[in-house]
């Protein structure tokens, strides 16, 4: 199942090959469609296709290029774009049908951002509803299949553009990160997933409209991709001050005089880990080792608490932002049946009080990450403790409730403080699925996390070619 005409598997290659006259982006863009188009029935990770209008970009990419202008430094990238990030060229769903038709009036700056460096959207990525789950579906779209195993989750909520970058779809997947929204479905689907640091990757506040807190402070936009280089191209355009968004910074320069030290997080929370996520771990602690980072052993500070007041503080919010008397109607099926099990396993915060200490607590919390990553800059451990489990395993009651978020301790840590993080995968595991690991770094640390990500990028076994997906 190759595609006709191979094109470069990177977009750093693309836009160079486009830039340098090797190939069109009309080429690049025509060849990716014909992936969709054969690919994308087989997974549904992209739930609207941009035909004519990527074809209509990428001749204006070209045109550029014939002018003598410089089409920006992803030239003929094609990208993907969530269902809960604005493109005026479909409706920004949520992946909620409720927002069928919510076709907004312009591109989010982060899209704009994207197009004006040269590179086209060719498609939506599905998502479940309003991002809430640790799988990709919904009563919209459908599900969006894990293209390593159909038996196992593709992971969520950025779970369509994981996917679609990860079966050449498309080059770079352009999605969020509440809850391990984009480092999840990285894990799942055998790429590369970018947390950037609090406010500096732009998301819009709609005007005059109120933003939940968690929402405010957890969430963060970010790229996917199939490599840490590309991942850190993609944050050099994202990044950057927007007057839409009253939490975007301008990313101070990085630091000179940090030490090149990571922690390995063996057992987030002593609850052990399975027998491949342990092994994916201890080849990217060689791989640094070998690259000369010194390596050690820690213990997140202050995890199980972290990851309980994420918890209790996220579903205290979805419950008042999500409730359909708010809504005018319902959410999906199994959004309805996720917040219902992770609240009542969670127990939200029933007075101000409780609530306003629990974003107290937060403080004291980042302080000792901090005093932590002067000495050890960078946290490594897994994405999840577990292998990628079936599809709706974060349904049907409060116990796979439960383990699906003891599960990810560290990375919704990660959420709560406000810190970058970068997923990436380790190589093979036994079971023919990807294995991977995240990095966790301080606070604008972004250029600490790609130094260390391409040192293990370079020094774990490639992944093999998706079954019946040549990327060839």
């Amino acid at each position: 199942m190759t595609p006709p005409n191979p094109v470069p598997d990177s977009a750093g290659a693309i836009a160079a090959a486009v830039r340098a006259g090797e190939a069109s982006a009309l080429e690049i863009v025509e060849s990716h469609l014909r992936r969709i188009a054969r690919f994308n029935p087989e997974v549904n990770a992209l739930s609207v296709v941009f035909g004519d209008r990527a074809r209509a970009a990428a001749v204006e990419v070209d045109a550029a290029l014939s002018a003598g202008d410089d089409p920006g430094p992803l030239a003929g990238v094609p990208f993907s774009v969530k269902e809960n990030i604005d493109l005026t060229w479909s409706a920004t769903t949520n992946g909620w049908r409720g927002l069928a038709d919510a076709v907004p009036e312009r591109d989010a700056t982060i899209v704009r951002r994207l197009r004006r460096a040269g590179a086209v959207p060719v498609g939506r990525g599905n998502m479940p509803d309003f991002g809430m789950r640790w799988d990709t579906d919904n009563d919209l779209f459908g599900r969006t299949l894990n293209p390593w195993n159909r038996d196992r989750s593709a992971g969520g909520s950025s779970g369509g553009d994981a996917v679609a970058v990860a079966t050449g779809m498309s080059a770079l997947g352009l999605g969020n990160d509440f809850g391990g929204s984009l480092r999840l479905p990285a894990y799942a689907a055998g790429v590369v997933g970018l947390r950037p640091s609090q406010g500096r990757v732009p998301r819009a506040a709609v005007r005059g409209q109120s933003v939940a807190l968690t929402l405010q402070q957890f969430s963060v936009n970010g790229p996917l991709a199939r490599t840490v280089g590309d991942a850190a191209l993609a944050l050099g355009v994202l990044q950057g001050w927007d007057a839409d968004d009253p939490m975007s910074v301008v990313a101070p320069p990085p630091s000179i005089h940090v030490p090149r030290r990571v922690g390995v997080v063996r057992e987030p929370g002593g609850g052990g880990v399975h027998p491949e996520v342990a092994a994916g771990i201890e080849r990217a602690a060689a791989s640094l080792a070998r690259d000369g980072w010194d390596v050690v052993d820690v213990e997140a500070p202050h995890l199980e608490e972290a990851a309980v007041l994420w918890r209790r503080l996220s579903c205290t919010d979805m419950l008042m932002s999500l409730d359909p008397a708010v809504l005018g109607q319902p959410l999906g099926r199994s959004a309805t049946s996720f917040l219902r099990d992770s609240t009542a396993a969670a127990g939200p915060y029933e007075t101000a009080r409780e609530y306003a200490e629990a974003w107290a607590r937060r403080a004291a919390i980042a302080a000792d990450w901090r005093r932590l990553q002067v000495d050890v800059p960078l946290l490594l451990g897994p994405v999840s403790t577990s292998r990628m489990r079936e599809p709706d395993h974060d349904l049907g009651g409060q116990e796979p409730a439960d383990r699906a978020w003891r599960d990810l301790w560290l990375t919704v840590a990660a959420n709560f403080l406000g810190l970058p993080a970068l997923a990436l995968p380790t190589g093979p595991g036994t079971d023919g699925m990807p294995t991977g690991v995240q990095l966790i770094g301080p606070s604008f640390g972004e250029d600490l996390l790609v130094e260390a990500g391409r040192a293990v990028e370079a020094g774990v076994p490639p992944l093999a070619a998706l079954p019946g997906l040549s990327l060839a």
